[in-house]
């Protein structure tokens, strides 16, 4: 999972220098005080850790001239930092994320943002989670591990992760009308452009086709859904007065969390047992839990490892002058590895105290399905994987990608039949 160079093609710098910096629809000149860091971006997809182990050390806070973003990587500044709304912004109006999305709650503070979440509540509430979905999480694993079951091998990823979290998507959604493998190609379509940030035109013309597809599909929902109102979340928000476009946006936003970070989890936490026998067997020993591999993997690879914000007025923080209307990244993958607060940071450890990671936030916008991920992947997926499927075992290399959403393309698995 590491590269060799890092993902440095030049030294850090302190000097002040100005850099043309693209934001969405507009060019600024960046001018701060902040370390600026030169990477190359091909290798930081493969492999981002070692660049931000150096970030850490060296420039915590640094200025990324081809994201064009100023990047927190320390946990203690992610987790101060980002409760700061009053500086640090979701509200990113030319955001590319809003721009691909729609309006939506994670791009909103204050009374919007609490409006949109406390309407979402009675979906994915703690006990919504208990009582409604998770005996349902567990019809759904059990479908797809008995049809995979015979095969004695497959994909993990492709063949059950996708499958899994999509179908736990259609349901929690009320997206019933778009099957597994639409709901996995748009959430990476959209997410792929609300990352875009070398303006690709054909990731962004992917991403808004599927942000279009969604909409509608939302649309033809709605009549029976406002017939038979139930738990879903199209339903609790349309029940709770959010408009169509409210709707959507949210939707829309979730399906990019709720896909990606399920799927990457699952197939991802399994590769890591199956790489680490001496944790794995912790777990069936009964000295570990399935609720702490998870805990571990997305500590380990938080699948959603940034957070953008807006620089919403001049201020400083961790020393460093900012002006209105500035790119800033928390970086969620950075902070879970920091090495003052996790001994030994790139090693996968059953035993380690995880209370300090922050793979689903820390501030306001704290994950709101983080519940229903915990429920699907450690109460269900997993377990009922390795219980159904004896002798699972890797059968080839696993690889890894991604720096602002991250996880494994492939696991090729056999298990005795």
């Amino acid at each position: 999972m590491s590269g060799s160079n890092g993902g440095f093609a030049l030294p850090i710098s302190t000097m002040r220098q100005d850099f043309p910096r693209h934001g969405p629809g507009r060019t600024v000149q960046y001018m701060s005080n902040a370390p600026v860091v030169s990477i190359d971006l091909s290798a930081f997809h493969a492999d981002p850790y070692p660049t931000l182990a150096r970030m850490r050390e060296t420039a915590p806070v640094c200025f990324v001239p081809e994201l064009g973003a100023t990047l927190f990587t320390r946990r203690d500044d992610v987790f101060r930092e980002e409760k700061r709304v009053d500086l640090f912004s979701s509200h990113q109006p030319n955001g590319l994320l809003t721009k691909v999305m729609g309006s939506n709650m994670m791009r909103k503070d204050g009374d919007a943002h609490m409006r949109e979440r406390k309407a979402l509540c009675p979906a994915l509430s703690p006990r919504s989670v208990r009582d409604v979905l998770a005996p349902r999480f567990k019809d759904l694993v059990k479908g797809h591990i008995d049809r995979i079951k015979l095969h004695g091998r497959c994909d993990l990823v492709t063949d059950f992760a996708m499958p899994v979290a999509a179908d736990a998507l259609r349901l929690m959604t009320g997206l019933t009308n778009m099957d597994a493998a639409e709901m996995d190609a748009a959430s990476q379509a959209m997410l792929d452009a609300a990352a875009n940030y070398r303006r690709d035109p054909e990731v962004d013309k992917r991403g808004y086709g599927y942000a279009d597809r969604v909409r509608s599909l939302i649309e033809a929902r709605l009549p029976e859904l406002r017939t038979k109102p139930d738990r879903s979340i199209i339903s609790v928000l349309d029940q709770a007065g959010l408009t169509l476009n409210e709707i959507t946006g949210n939707i829309r936003i979730i399906i990019g969390g709720g896909q990606n970070e399920p799927r990457d989890a699952i197939a991802g936490t399994v590769w890591a047992l199956l790489t680490h026998a001496e944790q794995y067997k912790r777990i069936t020993d009964g000295t570990a839990t399935w609720d702490n591999a998870f805990d571990e993997y997305v500590r380990l690879v938080a699948p959603i490892s940034m957070s953008p914000r807006r620089v919403a007025r001049n201020g400083t923080a961790c020393d460093v002058d900012f002006e209105e209307n500035e790119l800033i990244f928390f970086m969620f993958g950075s902070a879970c590895r920091d090495a003052g607060h996790f001994q030994q940071p790139d090693r996968f450890d059953l035993g380690r105290n995880t209370g300090p990671a922050i793979p689903f936030g820390a501030g306001p916008h704290f994950c709101a399905g983080a519940a229903a991920s915990r429920s699907l992947i450690a109460g269900h997926a997993i377990p009922m994987l390795f219980a159904e499927l004896p002798n699972l075992r890797l059968e080839g290399d696993v690889t890894f990608a991604g720096w602002a959403f991250r996880g494994p393309l492939t696991v090729p698995v056999t298990w005795d039949t």
